[in-house]
């Protein structure tokens, strides 16, 4: 199975799981594929970022959601597609803890894979 970070990016955030305060995310579009199958989800984990130099992420306030699952192979197109409702599926997620990512104000540069 091969597993790539399609998109991720570190935002500044608020939310609050296990009765820690959460003031950044790291948000994905992860692919994964194997034996002619292919995978998109979309992953958020919330972490203290307690300074400028935190970023030690904490994978307890980890949630993901599928977007596409079928036989085939990775495709631009598709993950494009995926790209343009990528922050409604990581704001939704975000809701279930009544937390929230600060898409306006990025932590660091995006990457992509």
């Amino acid at each position: 199975m091969a597993t790539v970070n399609v998109y991720e990016r570190y935002y500044a955030a608020d939310a609050e799981f296990n009765g820690v305060r959460r003031h950044a995310a790291l948000v994905m579009l992860i692919a994964d594929s194997d034996a002619g199958n292919i995978r998109y989800e979309a992953a958020v984990t919330f972490f203290p970022h307690n300074d400028d130099e935190d970023y030690a992420v904490s994978y307890d306030a980890y949630f993901s959601k599928v977007l596409y699952e079928a036989k085939g192979r990775r495709s631009k197109k598709r993950e494009e597609a995926l790209l343009q409702e990528f922050q409604q599926h990581i704001d939704e997620l975000a809701q279930g803890i009544q937390g929230a990512v600060l898409w306006e104000k990025p932590l660091k540069e995006e990457r992509r894979g």
